[in-house]
């Protein structure tokens, strides 16, 4: 199969509807095809796709609600607005397939597409479609799943299981450079702590709250989210804070005895690709739609992952859930290897290959 020319990426509203894309852009511009990527203005694409490189292209979109709010009325507008502005990008751009990773800033790009006579590839991450996946799924020519249980309501299009791409940085992670980052001794543990890309005020509180009696047996690496570091715990011992971790993701990662995670579907996939003992606090259905609690679930029957709610959380619990993975992280990374879980950039990029338009 010849490369495409030109892959459009599109997604947005978290970071977990751009970050898949990344491995996949540096793919096939490695190969010579052309890249650009639509997203929104208000998502986090702008910040994740610019230092690349890439052209990046705005359009107005309405936030896709499961829920009655006067806000829907207005939404459905900016969705006819954005629709319009995809049609008139995308004809401009002339791609020869765009590349959907969902979430609200995807949908008019794909409904673009589809009248513009461009193929769309789209990827689900969670176990459940996302809301966009699904109402995208009429104008997509295939759809690519991260777990292998993933059901589509209309069985008319193609429902590949391709996994996750995984960016370079976490496969070649080096545990090394992530304890000489936090100055940790090899021969202390080391609790990495991560609340999603907008952090997770709930699972700080119980970290923190937990801290006296996690630092005296392992070191903590707490990712908080933006603007969410305690500054009165900046100088305390083994606690290491951090708002976001860039590149030197992969090395924390590499690092880590325990990972204490919530259960989005990349931050799962990713956790078991690497073989990471782990615990999920799902987000709970107050929070979201429930994708998380049903990761979570599918997981812990695998035998992937503990799992404890957000209402059972509690600095107690924490600590002895730690310790409990940590007395049994060997035989969780064998679990975790048979698993088999590996990159996914071949088999998707596989897919948009053949149904690019040549």
């Amino acid at each position: 199969m010849t490369e495409p020319r030109h892959v459009l990426f599109t997604g947005g509203g978290s970071a977990g509807h751009v970050i898949p894309s990344l491995p996949l852009i540096a793919h096939f511009s490695a190969l010579g095809s052309r890249i650009s990527y639509i997203g929104s203005k208000a998502g986090p694409e702008a910040g994740l796709i610019e230092p690349l490189g890439v052209p990046f292209y705005t359009i107005r979109s309405g936030k896709l609600r499961r829920y009655w709010s006067w806000r829907n009325v207005a939404d459905v507008w900016f969705l006819l607005v954005g629709i319009c502005q995809a049609v008139v990008l995308i004809r401009r751009l002339r791609p020869s397939i765009v590349f959907s990773k969902g979430g609200y800033a995807a949908f008019p790009v794909v409904v673009g597409a589809w009248v513009c006579r461009v193929p769309v590839i789209a990827h689900e991450s969670d176990l459940t479609p996302g809301l966009a996946n699904r109402l995208s799924l009429p104008f997509v020519a295939a759809v690519c799943t991260n777990f292998a249980l993933t059901k589509f309501p209309i069985r008319n299009r193609p429902i590949i299981h391709t996994g996750t791409p995984l960016r370079t940085e976490l496969l070649r992670g080096d545990a090394q450079r992530g304890r000489a980052l936090v100055d940790v001794a090899q021969d202390r543990p080391m609790i990495v702590v991560v609340g999603g890309s907008l952090g997770a005020e709930a699972l700080n509180g119980v970290v923190r709250a937990a801290l006296d009696v996690l630092l005296s047996f392992a070191c903590v690496v707490h990712v908080c989210g933006p603007n969410r570091t305690d500054a009165r715990l900046a100088q305390r011992s083994g606690y290491h804070q951090f708002e976001f971790v860039g590149a030197a993701w992969g090395d924390l990662l590499a690092a880590a005895d325990v990972v204490v995670s919530r259960a989005g579907a990349n931050a799962l996939y990713e956790l078991v690709a690497l073989h990471k003992p782990h615990l999920l606090v799902p987000l709970p259905r107050s929070a979201s739609r429930g994708d998380q609690i049903a990761n979570a679930a599918y997981a812990s029957e695998l035998g992937w992952s503990r799992v404890v709610s957000e209402a059972d959380l509690d600095a107690a619990r924490l600590n002895d859930e730690v310790r409990a993975i940590y007395g049994d992280r060997l035989r969780i990374a064998r679990v975790l290897a048979d698993a088999r879980l590996g990159d996914g950039t071949r088999a998707v990029a596989d897919v948009i290959r053949r149904f690019a338009r040549q």
